[in-house]
């Protein structure tokens, strides 16, 4: 008799292998048409008593994805999901960046200088347009192919007219707080570019400079002064000789002591050993005394003869450089602040493009020839220009600001631009940085760290200059009057120009002359007006996304203030703050109740990828190599809060984990394709008990884990419940009944039973990373797995409920009794624990478990209370408790292979009943 034909044996037709890179896009496909998915989950939640919303930070709309936008929006995928399928409505609209530099140089590339100075603004921006919109296609596309689901069919564009109009209400929201001013200040200047920037727009790397001293002689006065019969010099140290023809005075600290060398040097006389160290001067002090005594006393640039003021600053330092400070208010902030102390003048001899302009023959700052000269290439002339007067020369390399779009070092430059103020009370009696730093402390990062950093950042951050002399963005569309100079700020006008934009977009602000733009009852003379022709920074942009989306009719996103902001850790200093500043101004409010960041992609040495080095890996190439699904569970198995190194071997062995989870769905489907109700936990074997106890547990870590977005801790608790004890243990023990009881025997359903209650719970626990797969594994489940779920979306995560385990010790037992059976293996006593029965009086083998549950835990034939009459093979002591280890006295059942039957060739008692009711 074939035997193995009356086997109940695992039968199920979900696959072994997923073939993932072929599946997927199809099934993809039938998810984005007619955005069904994103629409089924909003109608599955329509009734949900809890709402999330994660307002997407845009990316921008300029080239293809690489593998850190798919980590950012896979992650942002997983996080939506998982307040899903823990039975919330969730919002989630995916919006792009469109405005800037980046897509401005390339369409000036591809037109070419020339033509482009000949072309209209509109049709600049016309083709800025096109470029956007083309990138913002195929980005969509390449979002939904790493199914990210979310509403693609309205997604957010800052191009869009209503969008533009939403971002200059922003910004006439800032103005009637009071909060936007118009300055000449210094700010970073990208002359590269030709536009200012913001602290967000600029990045650190290495760059060689000069370390400069110079002399600058005291005049009389000092002289007389300090009773120094003279001459005597002030020694000033810098880093940026092109500034020196714009100083205008020399900061010494008020607390410091100074000194006059032998020399007739004045320097710091904390500094006078590391001078003397340069050969500067040999150390002798002839005078000490404190900067107060020479304040508002003059020195002479060596460079011009211009007078130079000798002031007091607190921001002077004697930790380096020779205790004095160049001061040059055109080309620095704390220059400009102790300027604005002494009433300094601020000059500034450089253009647009960083090269001197005619003001330095105007004002006798340099000689004729330096005129178009970018300032860098001066430094060498200055100091030839200088002379004796250079005390001391040499070139070091430091941490320089560039710009990180250009990639070029900035400047300091002064020019008059439009800031938003941090330190001016001017809401309800307080500052713009004051209601920030607030709104930090009642935020909730992930990581907690977030928090000290932004508000650091909020705590030392300059006033926001949103202005930019560029073309493609939104205008600051203010009109300023001719004779005054003033800028009118009617809020009639505000409206109008609004209104405008919305109907027709900001190109209208080119497009249109004065008279057309302003509103028709409006009294004023256009002839007496001006357009401000400046754009705002693109950070203003992003900044009011939550009020073009958030508070927009134009868009399903959920409410202001969104649940949730996800980004990069960089936009600590980028979209989050611009949007906190631009919120809070407006509406006294951060726009988010919770920050999560996470950190860069980086090759498996923690390298930064780059095409030179070899060590890119692209999104699209593990797809179609491996699968999106893989690429989606390392990010779920990856600590998102540092770097995330990734590369082929990394990728290899997240598959296998992927095998792993995928094979033990399919063997759990496989055990319950007859059930077709299941029995309750109380009326389970204590072994199905068991198992429930140690999943429920694991459950309820997971569930914790995932609601504080700690996925990869959840996902380390999963595989090694699947690993340990439901693969190594559970599934193993359980095939004998499963596979050779009866039909309807009472430990095959509750083992079954078992099976469909975990199968349940890890589903929607599992779905907000392998989506796909928990989708495709509900194609083949049983109706008693799907229960009403006609697709992954119809799920929703309900906890295993929780009992007590009583299986205390049994774990010892196994772990003991398995050490001797690998020793009986490799002497070759024993091939199968089959063969074995164990002799024990242990109370759990007899009072916990019954006699099956107890075979089945060590998988032998047998559990004695006496010695047998065979050969004792091996014993040890667990739990206070001896276990021998017999060879069992009968022989093997030739369908289940259990040595209990009577005789050889026929089937022990149990099977030979199986086979009677059969």
């Amino acid at each position: 008799m074939d035997y193995k034909e009356t086997l109940l044996l695992p039968k199920t037709d979900f696959p072994m292998r997923g073939d993932l890179p072929n599946k997927e896009p199809a099934h993809y496909a039938t998810w984005f048409r007619n955005n069904t998915a994103y629409k089924t989950m909003i109608q599955n939640r329509a009734n949900a008593t809890r709402a999330f919303n994660l307002h997407d930070g845009p990316p921008y709309a300029n080239g293809h994805i690489h593998i850190g936008h798919a980590l950012n929006k896979i992650l942002k995928d997983v996080i939506v999901k998982t307040h899903y399928f823990f039975g919330e409505s969730v919002r989630y609209v995916p919006g792009w960046d469109c405005h800037g530099l980046p897509i401005e140089q390339q369409v000036e590339k591809a037109l070419g200088k020339e033509k482009k100075e000949t072309l209209p603004k509109t049709k600049i921006r016309q083709l800025c347009r096109e470029h956007a919109q083309k990138f913002v296609d195929i980005q969509s596309q390449e979002f939904q192919s790493l199914g990210i689901i979310g509403d693609w069919e309205n997604p957010y564009l800052t191009m869009k007219y209503a969008f533009e109009a939403d971002i200059y209400r922003a910004l006439c929201e800032v103005v009637k707080q009071g909060l936007l001013v118009e300055r000449s200040k210094p700010v970073y200047w990208s002359w590269a570019a030709k536009s200012a920037l913001a602290e967000a727009e600029v990045e650190y790397e290495q760059k060689e400079d000069y370390s400069i001293f110079v002399a600058f002689e005291g005049s009389p006065e000092v002289c007389e002064k300090l009773g120094i019969e003279g001459p005597l010099s002030f020694v000033i140290w810098t880093t940026t000789p092109w500034t020196l023809p714009a100083n205008v005075a020399i900061a010494l600290s008020p607390t410091e002591p100074y000194v006059v060398t032998s020399e007739g040097y004045v320097v710091a006389k904390a500094l006078v050993a590391q001078l003397s160290e340069l050969g500067i001067t040999q150390g002798e002090i002839q005078k000490e005394f404190k900067g107060e005594e020479v304040e508002n006393l003059f020195a002479t640039n060596p460079l011009n003869g211009r007078s130079s003021r000798l002031i007091l600053g607190e921001h002077v330092m004697v930790d380096g450089g020779s205790g004095l400070v160049h001061t040059a208010p055109g080309h620095g902030e704390e220059d400009y602040r102790v300027g604005l102390k002494y009433g300094l003048e601020v000059v500034m001899p450089v253009d647009e493009e960083g090269k001197y302009d005619e003001s330095i023959v105007h004002q006798k700052l340099l000689p004729a020839h330096f005129v178009g000269e970018h300032v860098f290439r001066a430094n060498e002339q200055i100091l030839e220009l200088l002379g004796a007067k250079l005390l001391h020369c040499s070139k070091f390399k430091h941490s320089y600001p560039f710009c990180w779009r250009t990639h070029k070092p900035v400047i300091y430059r002064a020019t008059r631009q439009w800031f938003i103020a941090m330190d001016e009370a001017k809401i309800e009696g307080e500052t713009l940085r004051n209601l920030a730093s607030r709104e930090v402390e009642n935020t909730r990062f992930y990581p907690q760290s977030g928090k000290k950093r932004l508000g650091t950042m909020i705590e030392n951050r300059p006033d926001w200059c949103i202005s930019r002399q560029r073309d493609w963005g939104v205008p600051i569309a203010f009109f300023r009057d001719k004779t005054t100079g003033e800028v009118v700020l009617d809020g009639t006008i505000l409206e109008h120009i609004g209104a405008l934009f919305e109907k027709e977009g900001a190109d209208v602000w080119w497009d249109k002359p004065i008279a057309q733009l302003l509103p028709s009852a409006c009294t004023l003379d256009p002839q007496n007006l001006e357009k401000v022709m400046d754009i705002l920074d693109v950070w203003f942009d992003s900044g009011s996304t939550w009020k073009a989306v958030l508070e927009s009719s134009s868009y399903d996103a959920g409410e202001y203030p969104a649940s949730m902001y996800l980004e990069g850790s960089d936009q600590h200093r980028g979209w989050f703050q611009s949007s906190l500043l631009v919120s809070t101004a407006a509406r006294g409010k951060a726009p988010y109740g919770k920050i999560l960041t996470h950190g860069f992609t980086v090759d498996e040495k923690g390298e930064k990828m780059s095409k030179s080095k070899g060590n890119v890996v692209a999104p699209e190439d593990i797809a179609k190599q491996n699968g999106v699904e893989i690429l989606r569970l390392w990010v779920g198995m990856s600590d998102y809060a540092t770097d995330l190194k990734i590369s082929p071997t990394i990728i290899k062995q997240v598959s296998e984990q992927y095998r792993k989870i995928r094979n033990t769905l399919r063997f759990m489907l496989s055990c319950v394709y007859d059930v077709q109700e299941v029995v309750a936990p109380s009326q389970m074997s204590e072994l199905d008990r068991w198992i429930l106890g140690e999943a429920g547990e694991v459950l309820r870590g997971m569930e914790v884990a995932f609601r504080e977005y700690d996925f990869s801790k959840g996902y380390a608790l999963l595989t090694h419940f699947m690993t340990v004890e439901l693969s190594g243990i559970y599934l193993d023990v359980t095939k004998d009944r499963l596979y050779c009881n009866g039909k309807e025997d009472r430990l095959r359903r509750s083992a079954q039973s078992a099976i469909v209650h975990m199968t349940r719970a890890f589903l929607p626990l599992l779905a907000p990373v392998l989506t796909y797969t928990v989708d495709e594994v509900l194609q083949y489940a049983p109706p008693i797995i799907k229960q009403e779920a006609k697709s992954v979306f119809d799920l929703v995560y309900a906890p295993i409920e929780a009992f007590t385990c009583k299986l205390e010790g049994a774990q010892e037992v196994r772990e003991k009794f398995f050490e001797i059976v690998d020793s009986l293996k490799k002497e070759k006593r024993i091939k199968s624990t089959l063969e074995l029965v164990v002799e024990t009086k242990a109370p759990l083998f007899y009072e916990v478990l019954r006699e099956e549950d107890a075979q089945d835990w060590l998988t032998v034939s047998g559990i004695s209370p006496r010695a047998l009459e065979t050969e004792m093979l091996g014993k040890f002591e667990a739990n206070g408790t001896s276990f021998v280890l017999w060879r069992s006295e009968k022989a093997k059942c030739p369908r289940c292979w259990k040595y209990a039957a009577e005789d050889e060739n026929t089937p022990c008692p149990r099977c030979a009943q199986v086979l009677t009711h059969a």
